[in-house]
């Protein structure tokens, strides 16, 4: 580049800005005789070759990304050049300001308004799912309010297409705290419903004035994970809550969304949507230890994986026999025994205990053919293992599961391995007070379409420990109560078996 000129035909007027991967210039295509943006990568001082290397990559793939999608809520790519070692995206140029910008110097916008910025948004996103490619940093700062009445999504540099690595597999931090839906925090890759989470968490910038999440980017990670979803005032409020649930699954679709926010932005009410969640299916999942890269957390723990799974073990209090603290691992699958599950399956022949584990702590799952018996000991997500919980997060925990499934009247429910393969709709029965098990418990069920009991559910507390037990069942025999009582079964089985150990 010389004399101010990029490739021979833009001229570069003058910055507009700058962020995290470098500088936005105004400039102009000497060539077409139109004003652009230039992009200019910057690359701090003292960078190995390595993150030289995952810089340039990050622009290259943000070229890649945005060249191949054409709508009017996607800032456009024109040309890429690369000069002096690293590439220069030049795009269309966009005169007025971003939705963060906006809302600094304005405040809260209307809940109409921001419904229309919202669906706008939306739309533009849809079309990018439609081609493969998520955008992975939806935030205020990226979505882009013209003067001519536009609602950009701008900045595709850590957008993903589908069959494509990752750059957080690289040990990269992808995207924007408070803004980052939690599956991915978790080091999952998301999809769709993880940019649905960041524009619901932006569009609660736009109505409230402020993010969902505050503070530093550790503790706006972890409230992300483990913190309820705040809702915010007025007609946007249940509908931006839905948007941001923590699993995917949750989430309503972009059609509905879309549609909600369309009829905010008419001026109406938002619908009720029906929130949804998969409760019970025990599969498998990959741990990265994601959240762990986010947050540093030093835990004095003593890990052990007996034949493969992952467990706990206590130390025994004092004075009243309640374990002070579950300190060395156990396998989950050894704490019901054969008799007690074929008691509670109903079966002279019960199944073996299939251990698993997933991102919220170590399962076991006995399932038959109609019915299953499940049990899990949780952990928060700043801790490594559940047994490296202590006696306050583990009542911290105890009190936000409870809160969680006091927001969720509705629920989807499958498990495969007992037969219910597909998605099936459930109603929730009120949260209430179990006695009799742990130091705190609460219980609830599921209802089908008939208003049967199929599920039950009991999660209690001991010392530092937060165990789910659960009981399902496809036959039409057993009663409600009896469905209740096989959950308190397992439970109190379990805790049982969690005393005794030592």
């Amino acid at each position: 580049m010389s004399a101010g000129r990029l490739a021979g035909r833009y001229s570069l007027l003058r910055p507009l800005g700058a962020g995290g991967m470098g500088k936005v210039w105004q400039a102009r295509d000497e060539m077409l005789d139109r004003e652009v943006a230039v992009k200019e990568l910057t690359l701090p001082e003292g960078m190995s070759p390595k993150e030289r290397s995952d810089s340039i990559t990050r622009a290259v793939r943000e070229a890649q990304a945005t060249a191949r999608l054409r709508h009017p809520g996607i800032v456009a790519l024109h040309d890429v050049v690369v000069e002096n070692e690293r590439p220069w995206l030049v795009m269309e140029l966009l005169r007025g300001r971003t939705l963060a910008e906006t809302v600094r110097e304005f405040g809260p916008m209307p809940p109409d308004y921001a419904a229309r910025i919202g669906a706008d948004v939306l739309e533009a996103l849809g079309m990018a799912h439609a081609q493969g490619v998520q955008h992975r940093d939806v935030k205020p700062g990226n979505v882009f309010l013209t003067d001519s009445g536009r609602v950009v999504l701008t900045d595709f540099g850590i957008a993903r297409q589908e069959g494509q690595a990752t750059l957080t597999e690289q040990g990269l931090m992808i995207g924007s705290p408070g803004f980052i839906a939690p599956e991915r925090l978790e080091g999952r890759p998301g999809g769709p419903a993880s940019d649905l989470w960041s524009l619901g968490a932006s569009l609660y910038v736009a109505v409230t004035g402020g993010p969902a999440y505050s503070g530093s980017a550790a503790q706006r990670v972890r409230a992300t994970l483990m913190e309820p979803v705040p809702i915010a005032p007025g007609p946007l409020g249940p509908l931006l809550a839905a948007m941001m649930a923590h699993h995917p699954a949750a989430r309503p679709d972009a059609r509905t969304a879309g549609e909600a926010l369309r009829q905010v932005a008419a001026g109406g009410a938002a619908p009720q949507l029906p929130v949804t969640q998969t409760v019970t299916a025990p599969t498998k999942v990959k741990r990265r230890g994601g959240a762990a890269r986010w947050i540093a957390i030093a835990a004095a723990a003593v890990v052990v994986v007996a034949a493969g799974t992952t467990a706990f073990f206590f130390l025994r209090g004092e004075d009243d026999g309640v374990p002070s603290a579950f300190t060395v691992p156990m396998d989950v699958c050894t704490l019901l025994g054969s008799q007690e599950i074929g008691s509670v399956l109903r079966t002279q022949s019960p199944p073996k205990g299939r251990p698993d584990a997933d991102e919220t702590g170590p399962k076991c799952a006995w399932p038959l053919s109609g019915s299953g018996v499940g049990l899990q000991v949780q952990k928060d997500s700043d801790t490594v293992d559940p047994w490296s919980m202590t006696d306050a997060s583990a009542r911290k925990l105890f009190q936000n599961q409870k809160r969680y499934w006091a927001r969720y009247n509705e629920v989807t429910w499958t498990w495969p391995e007992i037969g219910v393969k597909d998605s099936r709709q459930a109603t929730r029965t009120p949260l209430r007070t179990v006695g009799g098990v742990g130091e705190e418990a609460f219980a609830f069920e599921l209802k089908g379409p008939t208003g049967r009991v199929h599920t039950a559910h009991v999660y209690y507390r001991l010392a530092n420990l937060v165990v789910r037990a659960e009981y399902s069942t496809l036959a039409n025999k057993p009663t409600d109560d009896d469905v209740k009582q096989a959950a308190l079964r397992v439970a109190q089985a379990s805790e049982q078996a969690l005393r005794n150990a030592g």
